[in-house]
């Protein structure tokens, strides 16, 4: 993409099922019709004769192609759309609408609520911004994210009017390059999730406790941003949102900011407490959720730190989360602990640094298991011992086989919320992908308290 820029003709070579997502990703970038040579099938098992044969036979003919026939400069420049969104897109019965928005890639495959102009009007109701008001710019689609699509989109997953401020502000972190939308393409199953603190959390029922993420608004939420993702971000399953065996919607999460005994987690991304707030986060992996069976006194708590150390070289990107240098902020982790578990931990005297602190220095496994790894797991190819020279990892990697090296990055790469069942003793931790968590302020509308009366006395 740097190269066509400048004029220089290039060509991307994919290999099969990535054209479409390569595309997309140069259309965000400026290039509307990126050069792509295709690789046929799965490099990663095939044999060298193979490889040599498929690249012989088939990709160097298409790259020739691709450099000499295909004109990528020639359409660089964006075309602009006259469509007026406020136009009716369709007309119909109920069964009508959700089949027509289920052949156009509108719907997750559920039934939809249709987003009829009433429906999103009363949505905008709750925001001051204008319905034309850009909020964010999404890759990879490169679409621009108003208040009148978000609107639309959260009456389709099935939200109340209320959840817009929520919706916007979730938006705006989607859009936040911290955040990296543009990479959840990836064959892991990428698949964002939300952490709502603060006071809205109560007012608009977000469950914080036991079964929080099927209960109350969660589930609408979570969904309207799912459908945002699709819709606006532009990702559809198998062509540019490529996940190898799929994911769940997108999940939303309250945090018990009562029962935990620490700061909520808003508050140490800076924000007061008495601010409102929305986390996107990312991740590829849900459950099961670890138990650990102890007393609730010192020796319960060890028992819970011991037994997280050894959970979390179970994430599938275990080689990015050593790594040093300006991306390992992106090998994010967040963990959910029951209330009884976090008491536990502060009644033994830990904050939530303690426990981040000691996750750090304890989280190890052997130089010999990790070289392993590498080995059969790592498509850049280079050895622990050349990386760690080349100051990706730290010197302890460069030691013997049977040493414990330390596989956090800092201390720093940890979330720590509190949520869950305040009646069992459960943990889960969630691998951040090439992403990390990006909390939003939720700005609510000047007469918020009225609408809210309002809007509760309508339904």
């Amino acid at each position: 993409m740097e190269a066509e820029n400048l004029g220089i003709p290039s060509l991307v070579v994919t290999t099969t099922g990535f054209t479409a997502l390569a595309r997309l990703t140069g259309k965000a970038s400026g290039i509307e019709e990126l050069r792509t040579a295709e690789y046929p099938g799965p490099l990663g098992v095939h044999e060298p004769d193979e490889i040599r044969k498929n690249v012989e036979r088939v990709l160097f003919d298409k790259i020739i192609d691709g450099l000499t026939k295909q004109s990528a400069a020639a359409s660089s420049a964006a075309k602009r759309s006259t469509w007026n969104p406020g136009e009716i897109v369709f007309s119909g019965t109920f069964e009508q609408v959700n089949d027509f928005f289920s052949t156009q890639e509108w719907s997750d495959g559920l039934p939809i609520v249709p987003p009829t102009r009433d429906k999103v009007a009363r949505f905008l109701e709750f925001t001051s911004r204008a319905p034309d008001q850009p909020i964010a710019i999404l890759p990879s689609a490169n679409l621009q994210a108003v208040p009148w699509n978000i609107a639309a989109n959260g009456v389709m997953a099935g939200c109340r009017p209320e959840h817009m401020p929520l919706l916007v502000a979730a938006v705006e972190a989607l859009g936040d390059e911290r955040c990296a939308l543009g990479d959840i393409g990836s064959t892991s199953g990428l698949v964002p999730f939300l952490l709502v603190n603060g006071p809205i959390a109560r007012q608009l029922g977000i469950h914080h406790g036991p079964q929080l993420i099927s209960r109350g608004a969660n589930p609408a939420i979570g969904r309207a941003v799912g459908l945002i993702v699709r819709n606006i971000a532009g990702y559809r399953p198998g062509r540019s949102y490529m996940g190898t065996f799929g994911y769940p919607l997108v999940f939303t999460l309250g945090e018990d900011e009562g029962a935990s005994p620490w700061e909520p987690f808003h508050v140490e991304q800076g924000f007061a407490r008495s601010a409102s707030t929305v986390t996107v986060g990312i991740t590829n992996n849900w459950g099961p959720s670890a138990t650990p069976y102890s007393a609730p006194d010192k020796n319960g708590a060890q028992t819970t730190l011991d037994l997280l150390c050894k959970e979390l070289p179970k994430k599938v990107r275990l080689l990015v989360f050593p790594e040093r240098g300006p991306d390992a902020q992106r090998a994010m982790l967040t963990i959910l602990l029951s209330p009884s578990l976090a008491k536990s931990l502060a009644n033994a005297g830990y904050s939530k640094q303690d426990v981040k602190n000691y996750l750090y220095a304890n989280t190890r496994i052997s130089l010999r298991e990790f070289h392993w790894l590498a080995k059969y797991t790592n498509p850049r190819g280079d050895t622990v011992r050349e990386q760690a020279e080349a100051g990706v990892y730290s010197e302890e990697f460069l030691g013997k086989p049977d040493d414990k090296v330390r596989l956090l990055s800092g201390p720093e790469i940890l979330h720590i919320v509190v949520c869950g069942d305040p009646n069992r003793n459960r943990m889960m931790s969630f691998e951040g992908g090439h992403t990390q968590p990006t909390t939003k302020e939720i700005k609510l509308p000047p007469r918020w308290h009225e609408l809210l009366k309002a809007n509760s006395r309508a339904t």
